[in-house]
């Protein structure tokens, strides 16, 4: 995998930027999708990084306001959903509406200082360090069975099938996943882990 841009968050793979906004599968998708004119990914992973930028930044300020860090992270996850309907809904209408859409999608996905201070903040300072560390490259890693699974579920499902498939459980994961967290807004990081 490579890392060609540095994200709101850090160094993002290449690979990642992709799933996520269709880039080098964005030709294959606005076809599939019935688009006039076909999307150029250099454009539309730009406005999905505009967006990473003001959400990060946003979803940060927001957890300060709210003193909540998973109300935030349900709010960008059902934001991140409403977008990825928009997605395969709206965007294929014209080319400046999927790249409104890639903006808000980019948006709603921009919550990676929020995540990545709430993984390292669920353990104790004796582990913190690895789990703030290790959180994000689990992020990275699912790019690969992600990819595996739209590359597999395309020839029965199609390439939108596959993505909205991929989606759709990846979605379903992560509001599984938030439910079982436990909320560490104003916690005493003052512990180890036994």
């Amino acid at each position: 995998m490579s890392t060609d841009q540095e994200g709101a968050g850090g160094a993002q793979p290449r690979e990642a930027r992709q799933a996520t906004t269709g880039g080098g599968n964005k030709a294959e998708l606005g076809k599939a999708m019935g688009m006039p004119e076909v999307p150029k990914p250099g454009t539309a992973v730009m406005m999905t990084y505009i967006g990473l930028a003001a959400g990060d930044l946003g979803s940060g300020a927001l957890s300060q306001i709210l003193k909540s860090r998973k109300r935030v992270l349900a709010g960008f996850i059902g934001l991140t959903a409403l977008s990825v309907v928009l997605y395969f809904t709206l965007a294929k209408s014209s080319i400046a509406m999927l790249y409104g859409v890639c903006l808000l999608l980019g948006f709603a996905t921009g919550y990676w200082a929020v995540f990545v201070t709430m993984a390292s903040e669920l353990f104790g300072t004796n582990i913190r360090a690895t789990v703030t560390t290790t959180a994000p490259n689990f992020v990275r890693g699912a790019v690969v069975p992600l990819t595996f699974s739209f590359k597999y579920l395309k020839d029965s499902l199609g390439v939108v099938g596959s993505a909205i498939a991929v989606g759709v459980v990846t979605l379903l994961i992560a509001a599984v996943s938030l439910l079982a967290l436990q909320e560490t807004y104003g916690k005493s990081l003052d512990y180890v882990e036994e």
